[in-house]
């Protein structure tokens, strides 16, 4: 589900009630723990998080007009989802968070490429997605997007 959002309050405030709470809950933990340089914004529809234009001018390589994304927290229909691209770019960080969600969730890990999805809003795991966001500065992620995804 996509929303027309302006803001990530804004998109908290369109969200269902049953919603609001747990990604307000995402959303500070996120902000607590995200090394310093990233942005938050509304990305791709989601609340994102991005490397601005200020740090890295050339943008994300599909459409270089908007910045460098990192991470996103979105309601969609069936569940509660955490976009991570590092997850998806760099194997022992996708291996560590594998290992670790066992020990903070009581369900199956359910996740695609860079995508966790909570479809029980009662077992997301708050502390766990925090230190996942504050596992890569701005600047690992920038040289691993140019090592391993960006098309030169």
């Amino acid at each position: 589900m996509q929303y027309e959002a302006n803001s990530p309050e804004d998109y908290i405030n369109q969200l269902p009630e049953d919603r609001k709470e747990a990604i307000t809950k995402l959303r500070a933990i996120i902000k607590k723990n995200l090394p310093k340089g990233f942005e938050e914004t509304i990305s791709y529809g989601m609340i994102g998080y991005v490397v601005p234009h200020a740090i890295y001018p050339d943008g994300y390589h599909c459409t270089p007009e908007l910045p460098l994304p990192f991470m996103n927290i979105a309601s969609q229909k069936n569940s509660i989802n955490v976009y991570h691209s590092g997850v998806y770019a760099k194997k022992e960080l996708y291996d560590w968070f594998v290992a670790e969600y066992p020990k903070h969730c009581k369900r199956k890990l359910d996740m695609g490429k860079s995508c966790v999805r909570f479809k029980y809003l009662d077992d997301i795991p708050y502390q766990l997605i925090g230190e996942l966001a504050s596992k890569m500065t701005v600047e690992t992620w920038i040289t691993i997007y140019e090592k391993n995804i960006k098309k030169t």
